[in-house]
């Protein structure tokens, strides 16, 4: 099946991305020249999800040099670490933009060790090259995953983590999608995943156009379903993985966590090897970002709440690694101890290469 959409591309000059903030009244395409406007679309969210952000640094780095053919070697230097700054300041959760910067960063050394007179070039190969690894992994991660659903299954997902949180076809969506292309009878529910109503306006349009069967529910609604036997797995995506498999995701994804456990119901996280922070050793050392009181105040510009109250806007939360029943990556499937099956897939990675 060919995707309905194309999240973000590199137009020789610019980028090109689905602003993801008018979803789903308007389909709407921008193009971004410049770096601020780059880190402006990721701190707006009109690019997100955990592996899109990490290509969107990638391309708004490349794309940051593009006027610097002309510098000496440290005036370049300078402006490459000035716009990798810019990158790096927008959002601190997701890892993966933390790994494309790193990316970057070794193809300008390996540029320098070579004495390269102009590096741009080799910056935006880097960039693109990064945007179809992603949607390769994504594809792996799907065809990995589709096994753990049975058919039949009604399949709960928070957030959005699908082609739209990546360069194409999604981890956590991915996954249903690969079983629903094969075949299998699977129906979603798709929580609306308050402030920011991912689940209602991205999800739930994302699904629909590719013909899988979605059902949207607020909320607070999910505990009744599991309670009447009406959801039989759940999947999601990821910001940061810790080394010992704790993973942060969208606010209300623990809470989603201790609902499966009660209810017996296999609670799985799907996403690539570069989400995995194997500097942390658990959960409590992921940053986690707190953003605008108007998100929670505020629906489309309309005051929903009185003035003045105060507000906590936790843009993520962790889930124990003991409440997680499998982490599907590109890889294979991690289990406890997760430590040792993330050190198993990063090993086959070196080896291995690319996906």
């Amino acid at each position: 099946m060919e995707d309905p959409f194309r999240t973000i591309e590199w137009r020789g000059d610019h980028i090109r991305l689905l602003d993801q903030t008018l979803l789903p009244l308007d389909e709407k395409y921008i193009e971004i020249r410049t770096v601020d406007e780059m880190c402006d679309a990721i701190k707006r969210l009109a690019v997100r999800g955990a592996p899109a952000i990490g290509v969107a640094a990638a391309m708004g780095i490349a794309l940051g040099m593009l006027g610097a053919s002309g510098m000496d070697r440290e005036a370049y230097r300078a402006r490459f670490d000035e716009v990798c700054a810019q990158i790096a300041a927008t959002r601190p959760t997701a890892v993966n933009l933390f790994w494309a910067v790193s990316r970057m960063r070794a193809v300008l050394e390996k540029a320098e060790k070579l004495n390269v007179p102009d590096p741009s070039a080799l910056l935006v190969e880097e960039a693109v090259a990064l945007e179809r690894e992603d949607r390769a992994l994504c594809e792996r991660i799907g065809h990995n995953g589709m096994g753990l659903l049975d058919d039949g299954d009604t399949v709960l997902t928070h957030c959005n983590a699908g082609g739209l949180a990546t360069a194409g076809y999604g981890t956590a969506l991915g996954v249903i999608r690969s079983a629903f292309e094969n075949g299998k009878n699977i129906r979603v529910i798709s929580d609306e995943t308050r402030p920011l109503n991912q689940g209602s306006r991205i999800t739930s349009w994302e699904l629909q156009k590719l013909g899988v069967p979605v059902t949207l529910i607020p909320d607070n609604t999910a505990g009744a379903l599991m309670q009447r036997g009406e959801i039989q797995k759940v999947i999601v995506g990821a910001d940061r993985i810790a080394a010992n498999g704790d993973a942060a995701n969208k606010i209300g994804t623990y809470s989603v966590a201790v609902l499966a456990r009660h209810h017996g119901i296999p609670f799985y996280v799907a996403a690539p090897l570069s989400t995995i922070d194997m500097s942390l050793r658990s959960g409590t050392e992921i940053p986690i970002e707190e953003r605008d009181p108007r998100e929670v105040t505020h629906i489309g510009g309309i005051a929903i709440a009185p003035e003045g109250v105060a507000v906590r806007n936790i843009a993520f939360d962790v889930t124990p690694h003991e409440l997680i029943h499998g982490i599907i990556t590109e890889w294979g499937t991690a289990s406890e101890p997760y430590e040792e099956s993330f050190r198993a897939f990063f090993a086959a990675q070196e080896k291995g290469g690319a996906v």
